[in-house]
């Protein structure tokens, strides 16, 4: 079984990515199990070049096939912030509920017909010495006026989507993994690596 390192050290990203792989016959790692610490500042200015940073970082490092990921919240009424800021929104080490908050307080008055968001995530593949390979993944919907649901991590508790009249973190976990943007570049990631 060949071994996959997941180069975050987001614990609920880890989990998301070993529930959208679980078809297929790869050992997910994580950092910490291989007592890696690496700190990859994300200077690109796209979310692929930041995906690609830390994937190759971590090819190296660990001699591993490696997978990294960036993903962002873009909200049209903000002219598409917080975008590749999202994780540092409300500031360095600001927690998922301080950066919701945060981003609510930007959108006051803000009328709901306008609160249109997507998220994105650009997923890289990379292995010591081999081509990388790209796979991204958009969703739509709107930023909630409020936060609703215990599910997920990050902004999932303001995304919502009207379709399903719920936020990404009340959506049954299968759902999410489906439709979310995450979700939909790891479909194309697991279709890549599932190729003889």
């Amino acid at each position: 079984m060949t071994d996959l390192l997941i180069a975050t050290n987001n614990a609920g990203k880890v989990r998301e990515f070993q529930e959208l792989f679980a078809g297929l016959s790869l050992r997910l790692v994580a950092p910490s199990s291989l007592g890696l610490r690496l700190e990859v500042e994300e200077n690109g200015t796209t979310y692929r070049e930041n995906a690609r940073l830390k994937a190759s970082a971590f090819a190296r490092a660990s001699g591993l096939l490696t997978l990294a990921d960036d993903s962002g919240l873009e909200v049209d009424a903000l002219g598409g912030e917080p975008g590749l800021r999202s994780s540092r929104y409300a500031g360095a080490g600001a927690s998922d509920s301080e950066r919701v908050r945060f981003l609510l307080s930007k959108l006051e008055g803000v009328p709901w017909e306008k609160r249109t968001a997507r998220f994105r995530c650009v997923i890289a593949l990379a292995a010591s010495g081999a081509e990388e390979h790209f796979f991204e993944g958009i969703c739509e919907g709107i930023i909630a006026l409020e936060p609703r649901g215990q599910q997920g991590f990050g902004y999932d508790p303001i995304f919502y989507f009207p379709e399903y009249r719920q936020t990404m973190a009340e959506l049954d976990p299968a759902l999410k993994n489906r439709i979310s943007h995450r979700g939909r570049a790891a479909a194309e990631a697991a279709r890549f690596l599932s190729r003889p």
